[in-house]
Formats: C-alpha cells, structure tokens, sequence
C-alpha cells in the first residue's frame, strides 16, 4: 500500500460495533477514522432521563455469559460500573393471566416439561402433546428449517405460540414461523442432533444449579450503572480514533492503493483515502456500499436478502401508589396470539436496584411495541403511541391513573430477521468480502443480534484487517 504514513483504516458506522472495531485496532499501527452517518453515536444504545432518572433507550441488558461485552466494557473503564439485576424473574401475560416464565428452557424452547405444566402456561392437551418429545423418534433436518416448524414437531404448536415465539419476538422482534432453527438458535440446534429429545437437548446446554459444593452459576444479565448508554462515548474515547459524526458515507470505491470513500452530500461531498475498511452499518447501506465495487455483487445481493424489524420503547413513570400491587419480577413477555399491541415490559426499577434507589419511589417500565407486520401500529405518532402502551400495560397489570412522564424512543428497522438460510447468507457475504484485500464486515447483520455477539464480530474484523496490514506493509 502506499499511502504515507501509517496506514489508514477506516470503520463506517459508529454503533457498538464499528467503535468496537476501532478499539480493537489500537495496536495494529494505523491511524483509524470512525464516520457515523448520523448525528449521534452508539446506534441502538443510547440514554436519556425519565423523571430524573437516566434510563437506556435501546439495549438494557448485557449477556454477561459471553465475555465479550464485559470485557469491552471493563477496557473502557467501566469494571466497576457493571452491575447485577435484583431479580431475572419473568412471566408471560398469556389469556389474560400471568404465568412464571420456566427457567429451565433455551430462549423458549423447555428442558423441563414437568415444569412447565406447573406454570399454567400450556394447557391440559397442550401439555400432553408437549411430552411426546420424550417418545418421538428424532425428528430429520435436512439443511435450515424454521424454529416453529422444529419446536412445534417435537412439543406441538401451543408450546411455540405460547413459549417460544414470545421470546423470539422479545429478541428479535420476529416470528418464529419465519426465524432459522440453525442462526437463531445454534447452540441448540447443534445439540439438537445429538439428541432425539428436543427438551433433552436444551436441558444439555443449562447451566449445573447451585448447590451444596457448587458455586451458583453466575448472573445472565448486568448492565452499567449509568446505562448501556454510556458505553459507546467510553469505548469511542479509549480507542483513540479520529470519530465523526454527521458524516454520512455515501460511496465506496477501489483506488489505485486502497479504497476511496465519497462522505456527505452531493453538493457538499469530500473524498477520504483508505488502505482498509470496515462496514459496520446495517445489512442495506452496506449493499448499497458494496454494490459498485468490482467482485462484490453476491455480497451486496445477500445483504439486501436480510430484512429487518422496526420496534418502539416506550418508558413509562408511575407513583408507586398507582399499583394495588406492586410489581414483582423483572417483567412480562406477550404472545403475538393474545393481540396485544404491547410484546414485552421490563420492571426497570424492580430489575434493577441501581434505578430503584435513583427513582426516589416512582415506579419506571420499558413497553416494547412492534413485531414484524405490525408497522401499522407504529406509524401512530407519540402520544398515541404512549396511550396504547399505558392502556395494554394497565390491563395487565392493574396499574391505574396516567404515568408522570413518558418517552417514546423508536428503533426503525433496528433489528434484523435472521430468516431461514441466514447463514447461508452470511457465509456468500463473508466470501465475497473476503475476496476484496483491505474490506471486513461487522455488526449486528451476521452472528447474532447482542452486544457481545456484535463485539466478536467487531473484534474477527479489526483482527483480519490487522494481519492484512501486516502482511501488506507500506
């Protein structure tokens, strides 16, 4: 390459993962430039107070069984902040009732079937549909499948209408007559062969209890004290790139060293050399990206493939009298077959000590609103918006009286569906990006959808671009 100076990386996109890619590139010799299209960085995550009190707009919770994230987090300076919920002790409002969300399953599918049937969740008949697992002969997988065609061939369709797809569409704001058995749910479906039982198989992949001699195994979640929201500016800062906001990439081009990017608008547009580069946005600016560059159309192709979910939160402050009961667990999933408009609330100031003690006896929830076929619901403006989530979220949980604050945050086309032949997908793009010397891919479009998930893909490309540097010195 020859480019003077250090050589000249550039990650387009400033969510978790391009500021991540950044970060991992900090002892790769080069100078790194982050440019973020919008004014903002950090994508979906993001903070902002309600009543006082700073509460995460996008993302609240961090996988903590993955160590990507809390390590990212920990380099940031942030070991101290991260902290642990009070409670992870969900339901599901499922006909007009709520029933303890089992803990023994795998993002919905059961592991433990005599727990199940305690939860209430799953009817008479249902149930014992739900136990022929233990006596089917496996069920084949030839290539992807959906999960609800998997799960529901193994405990019968309630099990997936009333367990699973709540919680896929908790994740992904998706269906699981649509999701792929072998992207969404890998570990899984991995395990999934070597078992005929399906709840054989997510019980293999559960944590041991705690016990006498054993160490109770350690918390799913944490979050940082002052929000997830917070993490982007932190990571940004220790990577010790040149970061730009407002600096839309519209162009993306072969040099005769390296790359040229075409950043701003048409009448206002400026050219930026690169050695190497690294797409962090969403699946369609990527193609859009990639679609003039030579050897990169089945790449850009697979990408425009990957659709998306739009979804709202909608926070919610309430004086605790508002409730005759006080709310208890983390929260509450909703059965896109109940019709509800509302899929998902978390008890914020139940879930975490951290917001109880700052809200000073108000009571703070997140609304999520939004599955795939539902962005009808979400072209209602914001006080319409509010006024549904606070109705659906009254009626479940007989909270009465109007919240004191309200704020409607919007993620559209926030989350993307990993439909059947996802990885198939991905592979194709990975291919074809692999075939272009000094171009990497990394996001929430790939590997998974979570922080940590993301962050690995962030750290897989800063690390392939690294050895490319290296292996093409100036």
């Amino acid at each position: 390459m020859s480019s003077p100076g250090q050589p000249h990386v550039v990650v387009v996109g400033g969510g978790i993962a391009g500021l991540a890619a950044a970060f991992f590139l900090r002892g790769a010799s080069c100078r790194v430039t982050v440019l973020e299209g919008s004014p903002r960085l950090g994508g979906k995550l993001g903070a902002s107070e309600v009543a006082g009190v700073q509460v995460d707009e996008g993302a609240e919770a961090l996988f903590a069984r993955r160590p990507e994230g809390t390590a990212l987090a920990a380099a940031a300076g942030f070991a101290d902040q991260l902290v642990a919920p009070g409670t992870t002790a969900a339901r599901i409002w499922s006909r007009g009732r709520m029933c303890p969300l089992p803990r023994h399953q795998v993002l919905g599918v059961p592991a433990d079937l005599g727990e199940l049937a305690g939860t209430g969740l799953v009817s008479s008949d249902g149930m014992a549909r739900a136990r022929q697992d233990l006596r089917l002969p496996a069920t084949g997988r030839d290539g992807d499948v959906p999960v609800a065609a998997f799960v529901a061939a193994r405990f019968g369709q309630e099990v997936v209408d009333r367990l699973v797809d709540p919680l896929l569409a908790g994740v992904y704001a998706g269906r699981s007559e649509e999701l792929s058995f072998e992207a969404t749910l890998p570990a899984l479906a991995a395990e999934a062969r070597k078992h005929a039982s399906l709840a054989e198989a997510a019980g293999a992949l559960l944590p041991e209890p705690g016990g006498p001699g054993r160490a109770a195994p350690p918390p799913v979640f944490t979050t940082l004290a002052d929000g997830l929201g917070t993490l982007p500016a932190a990571v940004a800062a220790a990577s010790g790139a040149t970061v730009r906001t407002a600096a839309m990439v519209r162009g993306l081009a072969r040099a005769a060293a390296g790359w040229r990017l075409t950043v701003g608008s048409a009448h206002a547009e400026e050219h930026l050399a690169a050695d190497a580069v690294i797409l962090a946005v969403p699946a369609s600016p990527a193609a859009r990206l990639l679609a003039g560059v030579p050897g990169a159309s089945a790449a850009a192709a697979a990408l425009r493939d990957i659709r998306y979910a739009s979804m709202a939160i909608v926070t919610l402050a309430y004086p605790a009298a508002a409730f005759p009961v006080p709310l208890e667990g983390s929260g509450y999933l909703v059965p896109a077959a109940d019709g509800h408009p509302v899929k998902a609330v978390t008890f914020s100031t139940v879930k975490w000590p951290h917001l109880r003690d700052a809200a000073a006896g108000l009571v703070i929830v997140r609304c999520s609103l939004g599955r795939v076929g539902e962005e009808a619901l979400l072209q209602s403006d914001d006080a319409e918006l509010a006024r549904v989530a606070a109705a659906d979220f009254a009626t479940a949980t007989g909270a009465h009286g109007a919240p004191v604050a309200v704020r409607v945050t919007r993620w559209g086309g926030g989350l993307p569906q990993y439909t059947v032949g996802h990885l198939d997908r991905v592979a194709q793009i990975r291919s074809a990006v692999a075939a272009q010397p000094g171009l990497a891919v990394c996001g929430a479009a790939y590997d998974g959808i979570g922080i940590p998930a993301c962050v690995a893909t962030a750290q897989a490309a800063a690390a392939q671009i690294a050895a490319q540097l290296r292996d093409d010195p100036q």
